[in-house]
C-alpha cells in the first residue's frame, strides 16, 4: 500500500470533506500551475509513473485528484509509443460485469473533463453498431443488451434495414441484424490525454516529458523482499517508494532487470483512412463487424477500417526510440479486412485510401491488460498490455489502480486484469506468452461462448494423472496454465494437439482436429452436445460414486514461530481446533472482500514426506482452488509480509496430486484399500484430515493424506497424492470402484453439482467485491479476535447489508449461464453471476446478488416474497427464489445418511 506523507494525506482529506474551499484554491493557483515542464524532476514523489500514454495519463489524474503527490515521466512527448495512433474506439458493452463498469467509468470521465479543466478531452458521443451475420452472433448480442439493461445502458436489436438508416453506407443483403448502442463513442487520444494531465497539475500532479527512466532503484526489506525505493533519469533521481510501469509496448524492458517478467507481447497493428466519402459524416455511428473481424471509426468524412487478422506481424522487441514511428502497411496480411469492408460497405472499395497507420501495440494471453501491484518487488505497480482497448479501458482501469494504490485495494473485482493471475512459470515464458497472445488476438472478435478453450500453449503445465485422463478419454480444459479434464467421451481418445498459427507463418494446419471438433459441440448459448453426458457423471456421483482430478488445486504449508498469529489474522474463521480439524473459511482484504474461500486442516510435524512434512509447533495446510491458485499465494504471502509475521508458505502444488472421491459408494470403494476403518466416525470425523496408508497390491503400500470434504455436497474423500504414487493410487481405486460403477468425472460435473449444493466458486458468486455477509457466508467469520477486514464484517453484521447472494431456478427447461437479469415484481434487481443445470433437481440453476432499488437492505422476508423473473435472450422466464438450495438443506449426504 502507498505509504503517504502528511501533506499527502492532508489534501487528500480536503478534497474529500472541503471540496468547495479546494476548487477555490485550485481557482486562484491554476494560473501558476503548468501541465508540463522541462524543469529538473523533483527529489521525491509519493509515486512516479512511467509512461505518458493512455494508461500513464489516466493514472496521474485520478492519484493527484485523490491528493497524491505523482509525477508522470515520459521519455519523449505525451502519448508516443501507441497511445497518438489508436483508433480511440469506446464501447460500452461487454460479456463482462466489471468491465461494463469500468467503461462506464471511462466514458463518464471522457463526458465531464472538459467541464473540470476547461479543456475538450475529444469525446464524440456518436454511437456504435455491432452487426451479426449468423443466429449465434444474434444471441451473444441479445445477451450483452440483457445485461446492459442491468447498468443502464441503453441498446437495441434491429434488422438491417434499421442498421442501414443509421449508417446508409452499409449493405443490409450482407449481414442479418446488429445490435444498436447509441452511448457509444469516439476519443481523440492527444486531446484526451492533454485534457487529462491539465487536470492532474491543477490538482498537484506533475508532468515531465523528455525525461528517460534508465533505472528503478530496490532495496530489501526485513523479510527479504525486494522493495522500490527511487527512480534514476536523464535528469536526475526521485526518491519514491511507488512505481507504476506503464510504458506501453516497452513494459518489459525496464523491470527484467530486476527479475520481473511479463508475458507481454507487441504486434504490429494497422487500420486505414479512407478518402472522403459523401455518405459519411461525423455523427454516424461506429460499427464492429464481428464475424468479418472488422471496425469502422467515423473520422469527418472518412472511415477508419481495422482488424484482427489470423496473420498479425509478431515483433520482439520495439526500440527504445520508436516514440511517434510508423511501420509500412503490408497488404498481404490487411487484405483480408479490405475485402469484409467492401463486403458490408461498398462504396468503401470505390473511395481509395488516403493514409494508413501501421503501428506498435502491445498484447497479452488473454486479451485482457496486466495490472496491480507486483507479488516479487514491493512498491512496483503495472498498468500495460490494454490489448489496443486502452482508450476505452484507460479511465476506469486508472481509477482501480489509483484506490489499489492508495487502499491497498480496488473497488471492483479485477482478478481477470491482476497480473497475478498468470504464474511466475508462465510469466517467464516467451513462447507460451507469444502463442496464447497470438490466438487471443485472431479470436477478439470471436462469439463469447460460455464455454471454450485455448488451442494455443496447451500442455503447459500437467498433472500426474494427465495420461491416464488422457486414456480414459478426458476432453481436457485449461486453467492457470494447468491441463484439466472438462468431461469424459466414452471410448475415444481426444489429445489436445501443439498449436498450429491456424495454418500460418508456413505451419501446417494440424490433420488430427478431434480436440477441435470435441470443442464445437459447446459453441451454442443453447444446451450443449454434451449436456446429456456430463449429466451422466454428475448423477453417477450422486447414486454411485465418481473420481475428480483435482490436483492443479493450490497446496500450501504454512508453519514458523508465528504461522498461528499469522493464520488468525488472515483467515476469518476459528481456528483454534485439534490437530486435524479442517476449517472452510475464507481470506479478506481490508474492505471486507473475499479475496478466495479456502480450507486450513490444523496439522502436526510429520515424517518428512510432501503431505506429510517436517516443521515446528503446530502447521497449516491450506487447499483452495486451481485458476487462482497463486492470487491466493500471493494474498496470504502479502499479509505475512505487512504484518512481518515470522512464518513460512512451502507451496507443494506441483508436487502434489490430488484425487477426490466422491458419493454414496465412496467409503465402501475407498476401504477396499486401506486397513484404515473409515466407517468409524469419531477417527475420521466430517471436516477432517488425517495420513492413510493405501494397500497398492499385496507387496507395496503407500501413505496420502486424506481430507474427508465435499465440494459436490455428498459422502467423499480428498486424497492428497505424493507425485510419485498417484498412477498406482488412482489405479488402486478404479479397480476397487469397478463393480460400485465408479467413474471419471470432471469439472463441468463438479461445477454443476457444486452449484446444486449451493457451495460458492470464487471469481463467480464469490468476488473480491463480495462481502461474507453478503455471500451468505457469516457463518465462517469468527465474533472473537482481529483478522483481515473483521471491521467491515462486524458493521454489516449488525446493520444489514443492501444486496445479498440468492439462489434461483427456473421452472422451465432453458440454459442460463450466468449475466442474465434477474427481475423482481418487474424491476430488475440483479444478474446471474453463475448459471449452471441441476442434473439431480432437474431445473436450470443460478445465484445472483439481489440488490434493492431502493437502497435499503436485503432481508430474508424482501427474497422470499415477490414475484421473479430471468431474463434469457431477449425472453422472461419465471423463476423461484430461495435463501439457499434447495438440495439436501440439512447437509444429511455428506455424513453418509442417505435416504
Amino acid at each position: 500500500m502507498l505509504r503517504l506523507r502528511a501533506n499527502a494525506v492532508t489534501k487528500f482529506k480536503s478534497h474529500i470533506f472541503g471540496g468547495e474551499q479546494r476548487a477555490a484554491a485550485v481557482a486562484a493557483n491554476a494560473s501558476a500551475r503548468k501541465y508540463s515542464t522541462e524543469s529538473p524532476v523533483p527529489e521525491s514523489a509519493d509515486v512516479v509513473i512511467i509512461g505518458g500514454g493512455s494508461a500513464g495519463c489516466n493514472t496521474l489524474y485520478q492519484l493527484a485528484k485523490r491528493g497524491v503527490r505523482a509525477v508522470l515521466l515520459e521519455k519523449s512527448k505525451l502519448t508516443a509509443g501507441t497511445t497518438w495512433h489508436t483508433a480511440g474506439l469506446v464501447w460500452r458493452l461487454r460479456p463482462n460485469d466489471v468491465e461494463i463498469r469500468l467503461l462506464a467509468a471511462t466514458r463518464d470521465l471522457l463526458m465531464s473533463l472538459e467541464e473540470e479543466t476547461g479543456h475538450n478531452s475529444g469525446w464524440i458521443n456518436n454511437g456504435g453498431l455491432f452487426i451479426s451475420h449468423s443466429p449465434e452472433r444474434l444471441d451473444e448480442y441479445s445477451r450483452l443488451a440483457t445485461l446492459g439493461k442491468c447498468f443502464g445502458i441503453e441498446s437495441h436489436i434491429i434488422g438491417p434495414e434499421q442498421a442501414q438508416k443509421l449508417f446508409p453506407a452499409l449493405d443490409p443483403s450482407s449481414f442479418t441484424g446488429a445490435l444498436y448502442s447509441p452511448g457509444d463513442g469516439v476519443v481523440d487520444p492527444a486531446m484526451m490525454c492533454t485534457a487529462l494531465t491539465k487536470g492532474a497539475t491543477a490538482n498537484g500532479g506533475r508532468m515531465i516529458e523528455d525525461c528517460t527512466v534508465s533505472q528503478i532503484i530496490t532495496g530489501e526489506n526485513l523479510l527479504g523482499m525486494k522493495d522500490v525505493r527511487g527512480v534514476v533519469t536523464n535528469k536526475g533521481t526521485i526518491r519514491t517508494n511507488t512505481v507504476v510501469n506503464a510504458t506501453g509496448v516497452w513494459g518489459r524492458d525496464l523491470i527484467e532487470p530486476l527479475g520481473v517478467f511479463l508475458p507481454l507481447i507487441p504486434m504490429k497493428h494497422a487500420y486505414v483512412v479512407s478518402e472522403t466519402m459523401d455518405t459519411i459524416h461525423q455523427m454516424l455511428p461506429n460499427v464492429r463487424d464481428h464475424d468479418f473481424s472488422l471496425y469502422f471509426r467515423i473520422q469527418g468524412k472518412s472511415i477508419c477500417m481495422g482488424g484482427y487478422e489470423n496473420n498479425p506481424i509478431l515483433l520482439n522487441r520495439v526500440p527504445g526510440d520508436f516514440h511517434f514511428g510508423l511501420y509500412d502497411l503490408d497488404y498481404s496480411v490487411f487484405d483480408t479486412h479490405i475485402q469484409g469492408a467492401v463486403k458490408l460497405c461498398p462504396a468503401f472499395g470505390t473511395a481509395g485510401i488516403k493514409s494508413t497507420i501501421c503501428g506498435p501495440e502491445s498484447f497479452t494471453p488473454d486479451h485482457k491488460p496486466l495490472m496491480g501491484p507486483d507479488p516479487t518487488v514491493s512498491g512496483l505497480f503495472h498498468s500495460v498490455g490494454y490489448n489496443s482497448a486502452g482508450m476505452m479501458l484507460g479511465g476506469g482501469c486508472a481509477e482501480q489502480l489509483a484506490q489499489w494504490i492508495i487502499h491497498d485495494r480496488p473497488e471492483r473485482h479485477m482478478f481477470a486484469y491482476d497480473v497475478r493471475r498468470f504464474t511466475p512459470k508462465q510469466k517467464k515464458a516467451l513462447n507460451w506468452a507469444t502463442e496464447r497472445s497470438h490466438e487471443a488476438y485472431t479470436k477478439n472478435y470471436s462469439i463469447v461462448f460460455p464455454h471454450d478453450e485455448p488451442l494455443a500453449g496447451r500442455n503447459f503445465t500437467v498433472d500426474p494423472f494427465h495420461k491416464q485422463m488422457i486414456q480414459y478419454g478426458a476432453v481436457m480444459e485449461e486453467r492457470h496454465g494447468w491441463e484439466r479434464p472438462g468431461y469424459f467421451l466414452p471410448d475415444e481418445t481426444v489429445v489436445v494437439q501443439p498449436y498450429d498459427w491456424y495454418g500460418y507463418y508456413d505451419h501446417p494446419k494440424n490433420a488430427n482436429t478431434h480436440y477441435e471438433e470435441a470443442l464445437k459441440g459447446d459453441y451454442t448459448f443453447g444446451f450443449s452436445e454434451h449436456h446429456d453426458l456430463i449429466g451422466e457423471e454428475a448423477l453417477t456421483c450422486r447414486h454411485d460414486a465418481a473420481l475428480f482430478n483435482l490436483s492443479y488445486f493450490c497446496k500450501l504449508f504454512l508453519t514458523g514461530s508465528q504461522a498461528k498469529e499469522a493464520a488468525e489474522w488472515i483467515f476469518t474463521a476459528n481456528l483454534d481446533k485439534p490437530i486435524n480439524k479442517t476449517i472452510y473459511t475464507c481470506a479478506l482484504n481490508k474492505q471486507g472482500g473475499v479475496e478466495g474461500d479456502v480450507t486450513v486442516s490444523i496439522v502436526e510435524s510429520g515424517l518428512g514426506g510432501l503431505h506429510d512434512p517436517i516443521f515446528k509447533g503446530r502447521g497449516y495446510y491450506i487447499v483452495a482452488g486451481g485458476a487462482s491458485a497463486y492470487h491466493t499465494k500471493c494474498h496470504i504471502l502479502a499479509a505475512i509480509q505487512e504484518k512481518a509475521f515470522r512464518a513460512v508458505v512451502s507451496d507443494h502444488t506441483e508436487e502434489l496430486g490430488v484425487l477426490s472421491l466422491q458419493g454414496p459408494k465412496s467409503r465402501e470403494i475407498l476401504q477396499k484399500i486401506t486397513d484404515f476403518d473409515l466407517s468409524n466416525d469419531k477417527l475420521l470425523p466430517m471436516n477432517s484430515t488425517t495420513i492413510l496408508t493405501l494397500k497398492i497390491n499385496p507387496h507395496y503400500s503407500c501413505n496420502v493424506r486424506v481430507l474427508r470434504v465435499s465440494f459436490v455436497g455428498e459422502l467423499g474423500y480428498e486424497l492428497h497424492i505424493p507425485e510419485e504414487s498417484c498412477n498406482d493410487v488412482y489405479n488402486a481405486l478404479m479397480k476397487a470402484g469397478y463393480k460400485e460403477s465408479l467413474r471419471n468425472a470432471g469439472y463441468r460435473a463438479l461445477y454443476s453439482l457444486s452449484s446444486e449444493k449451493g457451495y460458492h466458486l470464487w471469481g463467480s458468486d464469490l468476488r473480491s467485491d463480495d462481502t461474507p455477509i453478503e455471500a451468505n457466508l457469516g457463518f465462517v467469520c469468527r465474533k472473537e479476535g482481529e483478522y483481515q477486514g473483521k471491521d467491515i464484517v462486524d458493521r454489516q453484521r449488525e446493520n444489514g447489508v443492501a444486496r445479498r447472494l440468492a439462489f434461483f431456478t427456473l421452472r422451465e427447461q432453458v440454459p442460463i449461464w450466468g449475466l442474465e437479469a434477474v427481475y423482481r415484481d418487474g424491476e430488475i434487481m440483479g444478474n446471474l453471476r453463475r448459471g449452471e443445470y441441476g442434473y439431480t433437481l432437474q431445473k436450470p440453476i443460478g445465484q445472483a446478488y439481489v440488490q434493492r432499488t431502493d437502497g435499503g437492505p436485503i432481508t430474508n422476508q424482501f427474497l422470499q416474497t415477490g414475484h421473479y423473473q430471468i431474463e434469457v435472450m431477449g425472453k422472461l422466464y419465471d423463476a423461484d427464489c430461495h435463501l439457499r438450495s434447495p438440495f439436501d438443506p440439512k447437509g444429511e449426504r455428506m455424513l453418509g445418511i442417505y435416504k
